[in-house]
């Protein structure tokens, strides 16, 4: 399970990172990720937040899809920068996604927004 301090509640940090944060779309999921240096404020370790909509399925499939991500979070939390902020929004393809899949696509996006970025390019 995801530690308490890493969870993000606050509705001003769901919007900042969803937002002002870089962004990298699989096919499952949805991966917004803003960085400290863009993050003002403090140095607390990284926030994670997920957003799992109606669309995904029923109360039971959003439930066992956010507890999946949280548990895959999990073991990539060390490799987020300190103080940023990442917001994770399950597609309607993650109801039915196998668990691999969901990881598979989850790895790929994190990877991506952790890579760095020319000049310019967002």
């Amino acid at each position: 399970m995801l530690p308490a301090g890493n969870r993000m509640r606050r509705r001003d940090e769901f919007t900042l990172a969803v937002r002002r944060g870089r962004r990298a779309g699989r096919p499952t999921v949805v991966v917004h990720l803003l960085r400290r240096d863009d993050v003002p404020g403090d140095e607390t370790g990284p926030l994670v937040g997920f957003i799992v909509a109606r669309t995904v399925g029923n109360a039971v499939v959003r439930n066992r899809v956010r507890r999946r991500l949280r548990h895959l979070m999990r073991d990539h939390l060390h490799r987020l920068p300190r103080g940023s902020l990442l917001v994770v929004r399950a597609n309607p393809a993650s109801g039915t996604a196998r668990h691999d899949e969901l990881a598979a696509d989850l790895e790929s996006a994190i990877e991506r927004l952790l890579r760095p970025t020319s000049k310019g390019r967002r």
